[in-house]
């Protein structure tokens, strides 16, 4: 399953809103261009003259007369297309910026499991291969386009004023032209849609193995997954190999149909001038302009390869762009109230449950730690409790209220989770805090900081809360980053925190520091620890067992001890 694919009626609609905010330099850009499209005329056209005035023995200031006269016209299309392309690019960049940030808006927005089934890759070649391809077109394609259309159309003009006839057999070309492009469109348009969805594939399977590769390492399965890597690549390949040779054959087709255009003109010219229905000059100045339709022509007809690349890439962010968002409900008052879990079942993959009929309730205040094997579905449970996925059945309520009925905003504000593997957003260590809440002050910033033990080191930083970290910025450690997280929980303020296993990735050195930081942040509010240490269970008010998707066990520490059942083998082997 891939995100949706917008239709192109639908793409060209959506574009055409984003241009529409720019209407009045376009109109400006579009005169530009005709300006442009009137000069080309005047080298071809004073050149015919030219040829007339030297068989006419004309005196040499006149073909002086007419040599300056080409120069201006020269040095016209050159300032005529500066101006034309760049108001151009003012009006389309920051169409595509604001298209760019629509999508990046509306992806970071989706909801976890709709990225999932389509993939990181599916999104990560939207968002970067597919804008990439639109903004090279935006910035070669486009004033490409638009300037050689304007070309054909002004030298067909010109070409049918100077004589009717030479005109008539310029247009003997269209048929030829015609028929090379309906044999290219048809077969090229669906290549571009597959070669968008290779790359996505290919994407994916290059971000599954950089995410992955400590796993991958640790089972010896590198060489498999670089071979995954290695077979989507070629794939991607094979297909841009295929569009080449279909490209190929095109431009000989073309070629075909202006060997076909050039052949009608000369020969009517012959024929015009051996009855005196026309001078040499003036044969000459239609055979020009034909000849310089061939440039406009040719690039109008071989973009039809950037533009069917850049058409497949619009419709993929269209369709992102498309994907309803979620409507935020109405904000009315709620009063804190527990975590309740009801009939809980979920699966990745049907009729294969990994979380089995669990009922759960967190009290206000209260700290329960979840603890099992690996694979009991701890991580399943913790994510649905915090909003973060779907249950396939069952709900999950806060102070009585249905999860999917508080909006995001509003269940971030009640439930908020925190994971094993956290992100160093690439940003001042102010603005990764503020994530959280960006209208907290320092004061704030400094008070989460300090909950968690952090404001020690960051202090110690080079510029302290204005340090850069993240990827090209400070590298922080596995604590670190865990203590960020946290500190983000605690600005937050939520009434109930899922932690899922966050102090797994510490190492033996900053388990204790990270465990107390963890202490810190759930002190006085609801907690789902998914314990990784017992040593968090046996601080907790009470402790859940999980074995195959389902609670087997629930207590206190000393009660779960005492009982002698799993949570006692567990504690004692994790003690001894």
């Amino acid at each position: 399953m891939i995100l949706p694919i917008a239709p192109a009626r639908e793409s060209w609609h959506v574009s055409r809103g984003y241009l529409g905010r720019h209407r009045g330099v376009l109109a400006l850009a579009a005169a530009a261009f005709a300006v442009v499209g009137l000069a080309q005329l005047g080298g071809p056209w004073l050149m015919g003259r030219t040829v007339d005035a030297v068989l006419d023995d004309a005196a040499p200031a006149t073909i002086t007369r007419y040599a300056v006269g080409i120069a201006v016209a020269g040095l016209l299309v050159g300032l005529a297309t500066w101006v034309a392309e760049s108001l151009l690019a003012r009006a389309v960049q920051p169409a595509l910026a604001a298209l760019r940030e629509d999508v990046v808006d509306r992806a970071l927005h989706l909801d976890h499991g709709v990225v999932e089934d389509a993939g990181v890759g599916d999104v990560v070649s939207r968002v970067g291969d597919d804008v990439r391809a639109i903004g090279r077109s935006l910035d070669l394609v486009v004033p490409t386009v638009v300037g050689s259309a304007i070309a054909v159309l002004f030298t067909v003009a010109g070409l049918v004023a100077l004589d009717w006839r030479l005109g008539l057999a310029g247009l003997v070309a269209g048929p030829a032209y015609w028929l090379s492009l309906r044999w290219y469109l048809p077969r090229s348009g669906p290549y571009y849609q597959r070669e968008r969805v290779a790359q996505g594939a290919r994407a994916e399977a290059l971000v599954t193995g950089l995410q992955g590769a400590a796993t991958l390492r640790a089972y010896g399965l590198q060489d498999r997954q670089v071979g995954r890597i290695r077979e989507a690549s070629w794939a991607a390949v094979q297909i841009t190999l295929d569009v080449f040779g279909l490209l190929m054959r095109f431009g000989a087709r073309n070629n075909r149909a202006e060997l076909v255009g050039l052949l009608a003109v000369l020969g009517t010219g012959f024929l015009l001038v051996r009855s005196d229905a026309a001078t040499v000059g003036e044969v000459t100045a239609a055979a020009l302009f034909f000849h310089r339709l061939f440039n406009p022509i040719g690039a109008l007809i071989f973009l039809f390869d950037e533009v069917q690349s850049a058409g497949a890439s619009l419709t993929r962010l269209v369709g992102v762009v498309l994907v309803p968002r979620a409507v935020e409900p109405a904000d009315t008052d709620l009063e804190p109230g527990p975590l309740t879990v009801r009939g809980l079942t979920h699966s990745y993959v049907a009729e294969h449950p990994v979380v089995r009929e669990v009922d759960l309730t967190v009290a206000p205040g209260e700290r329960v730690a979840l603890v099992g094997a690996s694979g009991a579905g701890k991580t399943t449970l913790g994510a649905v409790a915090a909003g973060v996925l779907d249950p396939t059945r069952g709900e999950v309520r806060v102070a009585g209220t249905p999860l999917a009925d508080l909006g995001r905003t509003r269940l971030r504000r009640c439930v908020a989770m925190v994971s094993q593997e956290v992100h160093d957003f690439s940003a001042t260590l102010r603005d990764a805090v503020l994530l959280a809440d960006p209208g907290a002050d320092d004061a704030r910033v400094r008070a989460a900081l300090e909950t968690v033990l952090a404001w020690g080191w960051v202090v110690a930083l080079p510029d302290g809360l204005d340090t850069v970290v993240g990827e090209h910025g400070h590298a922080l450690t596995p604590t670190q980053s865990q203590q960020v997280a946290l500190a983000r929980v605690a600005l937050l303020d939520p009434w109930f925190v899922v932690l899922d296993e966050a102090t797994a990735e510490a190492g033996s050195s900053g388990a204790r520091e990270l465990e107390t930081a963890a202490l810190a942040v759930t002190e006085g509010r609801g907690a789902l620890v998914i314990a990784h240490r017992l040593s968090q269970a046996a601080v907790a008010d009470r402790v859940l067992v999980m074995d195959d998707g389902r609670i087997v066990e629930q207590g206190t520490h000393d009660e779960l001890v005492a009982a002698g059942g799993r949570y006692a083998d567990l504690w004692s082997a994790w003690s001894g």
